[in-house]
């Protein structure tokens, strides 16, 4: 996952139960931690590792468990055979019941054993915390599915409907190969569901690891990469003209700079603001409550932008990220471009937002073009009782008095893949983060023990919520 709330979540005041020492693990949960490791220490990351070979361990783990054959669906495209996945099916007992999909990607964050304290591709457990690339991001909740299904199947659990896991490669890297894509676009019939549960959502711990909000994920902005563009003859740098495409890029990254899109909500922010104010108090707290109630109040919204992460949940956001100019120290410049990162909030589409930069730049000269892009813009899933039902009562079950709120991500999710082609998709882990973010995509990775393991217990309660629903 690229990006979450943690840091904003961190900076609450407000505390509601705090954690219970460590007890001792559970035999089910010994089981649990071994899928994890093994997930963990095999290397998937794009450079040096093999998604498929993590999904072909997963699958022999499925297959030892007693899944048919013809319930794994292993996937790999020729050009990229070490980014395959797996696609497991655990029938229900209605065959017209929409299924329910468990999403996980397999891939991690580059790490170097160089950089880290300790060797990131072996999970270590130490101070009430697991320790490795992929720990928090995403190995525990991909282990939780597998274990789930495994213990679902020696159970002779019978769901009424379908479960299908889907394990995937690709998220963590934007222009390489993605599996959740690869699905929806050529295998759609094979993940359908009615409802898909994803990374993106889970618990928030304050600095002093007490639990302040759970979070449901429904939707998330738009990942989308502008151009913006000058050429020009160049020349002698003895020579320096006005028209320089440097100076001319940089004039139009100034204006860009300086512009803030409109704010824009949605149920989810409203929500998740509602929830917040309470929580945090003061000042900070007031403006989410007022911000909550009337989305048009200009000071609650200029309060709760001074924090750049609430602020990334209050509207589109378009930074410059990278920097490309010239050709020689005693040339003038005859190409300058900028790569304009824009997280698009559910609503507005990408020509809007290209054609707002070219409005702002305000240079004929300076070329403002849409990159790749990578997905349809998708409205974000409804937050249904159906869809928050199981998630309450999960919660009230094992976090008495906890909060619980929707929230929509600033970054990107596989879930972006997803939502499009009409699987209602929603970030679900009941997994709660430290208020750093759990070192995720950093150095020194890690997740507390007993919010993974406490994860898993909320994760099999609500899937079995959800299996049986009518």
């Amino acid at each position: 996952m690229r990006t979450f709330l943690g840091a904003a979540l961190g900076t609450a005041l407000g505390a509601v139960l705090i954690l219970p020492a460590a007890a001792q693990t559970r035999p089910d949960q010994i089981k649990f931690r071994e899928i994890y490791q093994e997930l963990v220490e095999t290397n998937t990351t794009l450079s040096s590792g093999s998604c498929t070979l993590a999904a072909q361990r997963m699958g022999a783990r499925l297959k030892a468990a007693g899944f048919a054959g013809s319930d794994l669906h292993y996937f790999a495209v020729p050009e990229n055979p070490k980014e395959g996945g797996l696609v497991a099916i655990y029938p229900g007992s209605d065959p017209q019941a929409k299924a329910v999909l468990l999403l996980a990607h397999l891939d991690v964050v580059e790490a170097r054993r160089e950089d880290w304290t300790r060797d990131p591709f072996k999970l270590i457990e130490q101070g009430g915390f697991f320790y490795g690339r992929g720990t928090a991001d995403m190995k525990g909740q991909a282990a939780v599915w597998v274990d789930m299904l495994i213990r679902f199947k020696q159970e002779g659990f019978k769901p009424r409907r379908t479960l299908k896991l889907a394990m995937t490669c690709g998220e963590e890297t934007s222009d390489a190969f993605n599996g959740a894509s690869w699905l929806a676009k050529n295998r759609r019939p094979l993940i359908d569901a009615g409802i898909a549960l994803n990374e993106g959502g889970g618990g928030r711990l304050d600095p002093s690891g007490k639990r302040l909000l759970l979070t449901i994920q429904a939707g998330e902005k738009h990942f989308q990469n502008y151009r913006l563009e000058v050429t020009n003859i160049g020349g002698h740098s003895s020579r320096p003209t006005p028209n320089n495409a440097i100076y001319r890029l940089a004039q139009g990254l100034t204006r860009i700079s300086a512009y803030q899109f409109p704010v824009t909500t949605n149920e989810a922010t409203r929500a998740f603001f509602a929830a917040m104010g309470p929580q945090v108090g003061g000042k900070m707290g007031a403006a989410m409550t007022t911000f909550a109630k009337n989305p048009t109040d200009a000071q609650a919204a200029a309060t709760l932008a001074a924090d750049p992460s609430h602020n990334a949940i209050l509207r589109t956001t378009c930074v410059a990220t990278l920097l490309e100019a010239g050709h020689a120290n005693n040339a003038l410049p005859q190409r300058a471009r900028a790569n304009i990162n824009c997280r698009i909030f559910p609503g507005t589409s990408v020509e809007q937002v290209r054609l707002k930069l070219a409005q702002l730049v305000a240079d004929p000269q300076v070329k403002v073009t849409t990159l790749e892009k990578r997905n349809e813009v998708a409205k974000p899933p409804p937050l249904t009782p159906e869809v928050m039902g199981p998630v309450k009562a999960a919660a009230a079950k094992i976090w008495p008095g906890v909060p619980v709120a929707p929230v929509m991500l600033a970054g990107a999710t596989d879930a972006t893949f997803l939502n499009p082609v009409g699987i209602p998709t929603y970030g679900i882990t009941g997994i709660f983060g430290e208020h750093d973010g759990n070192g995720a995509h950093g150095l020194n990775e890690r997740i507390r023990v007993r919010s993974l393991y406490e994860g898993r217990d909320f994760l099999t309660e609500v899937v079995r919520a959800y299996a049986n629903q009518k």
